[in-house]
């Protein structure tokens, strides 16, 4: 009797699965390889606070090989080998993002293809890849700039515009190409615009408080020259902002009876936004431990990312339509 290693079935099951999705794509598919996007974009925001918060940012201390003469961690005088093996695995989990994104355009492409292709997808999938090289070459910058922290907080607004592309095409990947038809009334609709664009000027004012605050990364990293307490004031103003209008928005989703996918994208907003408060307070009063710190970045790309989402459940193009592969052939009698 021949053994069966349900192991192995599951890795076999699990890359033919991936092939299909790849070979012959789906719009669900599609929608699945950008929430990988989202997700292993968010994941090199948060491991590169890591970096930062662990003093490992120069743990290489150039670009694009790790030492002077070694593209992997090497022994030197000046820095720990756990700095440079944190430095260093950030940069190899950017093998990972460039992957994802690799398959993304990949299933875009196929999708594309044909009378009844949706070339909108590959042209947002082709932002993945491109942001990928951009921040690998940008990372050089950062290096060679002694983590100044206006390239540090580019670097982070890189990841953060390349969530955004990752959501658009999470979105758009699962509705039709119609013209798009509005859910609610204009104002709710402008009034999530704002909402997200003061999610954004939160954003920014938290790179600033960063690159004000501790954790700079290295020693040898320059920091803001502004007031730590004037700056983290601002980033808190900023913040009551944006949970005010995610209130307002909620209260006028509810009142105009707007459908219930749109209250709940901002009741979820809505908890992130508080959780997301809670540990801010939390990580001030107690000096900024690395770990809060951490949670605040994941809360701040959870943010972005739950913001974005509610704008598209203000509207709706139609279903998706079907691969061309999954099409009924049509024949010549009766069609």
């Amino acid at each position: 009797m021949n053994s069966v290693n349900p192991t192995t079935d599951r890795i076999r099951g699990t890359l033919l699965a991936l092939y299909r999705s790849l070979r012959f794509p789906t719009n669900e598919s599609m929608r699945r390889w950008a929430l990988a996007a989202i997700v292993v974009n968010v994941g090199i925001t948060v491991t590169g606070a890591a970096v930062r918060v662990t003093g490992s940012g120069l743990g290489c201390p150039t670009w694009p090989r790790c030492t002077p003469d070694s593209f992997v961690p090497a022994r030197i005088d000046t820095h720990a080998p756990v700095n440079m093996a944190i430095e260093f695995g950030n940069r190899l989990l950017s093998f990972l993002v460039l992957a994802v994104a690799a398959a993304c355009v990949i299933a875009a492409w196929q999708l594309s293809r044909g009378e009844r292709g949706r070339p909108v997808l590959l042209r947002l999938a082709l932002v993945q890849p491109a942001g990928v090289l951009v921040q690998a070459l940008w990372g050089g910058v950062v290096v060679h700039t002694l983590l100044n922290p206006v390239t540090v907080s580019v670097h982070f607004l890189l990841s953060i515009g390349m969530t955004a592309a990752a959501v658009v095409l999470f979105a758009r990947a699962g509705e039709g190409d119609a013209p798009a038809e509005r859910l609610v009334h204009r104002d709710i609709r402008t009034l999530a615009y704002a909402l997200s664009a003061a999610a954004f000027a939160l954003l920014l004012a938290g790179v600033v408080v960063t690159g004000t605050g501790p954790h700079s990364g290295d020693e040898a990293a320059s920091r803001f020259g502004f007031d730590i307490q004037s700056v983290v004031r601002l980033h808190t103003d900023i913040a009551y902002v944006v949970v005010g209008l995610t209130f307002a928005l909620l209260f006028a989703l509810h009142v105009s009876g707007a459908p219930g996918r749109a209250r709940r994208a901002a009741i979820v907003l809505l908890g992130v936004e508080l959780s997301q408060g809670v540990i801010g307070y939390v990580q001030y009063f107690l000096a900024v431990p690395a770990a809060l710190v951490l949670l605040h970045v994941l809360g701040a790309t959870l943010v972005w990312v739950c913001a974005l989402r509610v704008v598209f459940f203000m509207r709706t193009r139609g279903p998706a339509p079907a691969p061309a592969h999954e099409q009924p052939e049509l024949h010549h009698a009766g069609v």
